[in-house]
């Protein structure tokens, strides 16, 4: 394939084409200005690299001699960790340090919460992960053991279901605690300018509503950062059943989609790459 020349490093084609259309395209950085910073880079650190994968190849290469002398025998353990540590593979565990940190985005530093890591090249894998943002609490604990017990049959287990329905309205006590009262004991919801009725005892955790205010079909709570969303609907087969109409309640789970390229990284051409 015939490369493209930019800043003085050769380019693949369809790697310049990603950047320079895709990638720059609404940013206010010149294509010449992100090659000129790219080829700075790579100059600045390509020595150290080098150096760094020399040393990789130094220690593996006396890790290959060492187990070929030993074929067919077995390891001692505590020889085989004195020859790592020999050829600088094993150093001594650092003295205790202390490390600060600013401008760390809140959802790596005060919000709790897991993060999906999913394959660059299985595109049904990342919008699996994507759509996993929010996810029934009703759902997880019904089909877990989080509740106890087993089910029975293979339609819906109504006892199951109470357990299901009690469960969470314990953690929305927890969660999004009422002024007075249990979510338990709630027969109904209701937006009056703008404050939620019954009333959390923190109102700030109410974040909105959807539908109409007298009868909401929908309300968003906050907490620990992260969105609750409860479900009203008393024409829906759980909600009917529900003394305040409630069908399901949706939580905001995973907070970030980790796309993984690291089976890209060495292994295929620039093509996979981009």
């Amino acid at each position: 394939m015939p490369m493209e020349r930019r800043a003085g490093l050769s380019i693949a084609p369809v790697l310049a084409e990603f950047i320079e259309r895709d990638v720059l395209r609404g940013l206010e950085i010149s294509a010449d200005r992100f090659w000129t910073g790219a080829a700075a880079i790579i100059a600045r650190f390509a020595a150290e690299n080098a150096s760094l994968l020399a040393e990789r190849d130094r220690m593996q290469a006396a890790i290959d001699a060492w187990h070929s002398e030993r074929t067919g025998s077995s390891i001692d353990q505590t020889e085989y960790q004195a020859f790592l540590a020999s050829i600088g593979y094993l150093v001594p565990e650092p003295a205790s340090v202390n490390v600060g940190s600013m401008n760390v985005d809140d959802e790596v530093a005060r919000m709790a919460g897991p993060q999906l890591v999913v394959p660059v090249l299985n595109a049904r894998f990342l919008l699996n992960a994507v759509n996993a943002r929010w996810g029934s609490l009703y759902d997880a604990l019904y089909g877990t053991d989080a509740v106890g017990g087993d089910r029975s049959g293979a339609g819906y287990d109504v006892g199951r279901g109470a357990q299901v329905v009690a469960r969470t309205k314990a953690f929305l006590d927890e969660a999004a605690p009422l002024a007075s009262g249990s979510h338990a004991d709630v027969t109904g919801w209701c937006v009056i300018g703008g404050q939620i009725r019954p009333a959390l005892k923190d109102p700030a955790a109410f974040v909105g509503y959807r539908g109409d205010p007298a009868a909401p079909t929908g309300l968003l709570f906050r907490h620990n950062g992260l969105g609750v969303e409860l479900v009203l609907d008393r024409d829906h087969p759980i909600g009917a059943a529900d003394p305040a109409g409630l069908a399901d309640v949706v939580l905001e789970s995973a907070l970030t989609t980790i796309v993984d390229f690291e089976d890209s990284i060495a292994a295929v051409d620039a093509a996979d790459k981009t």
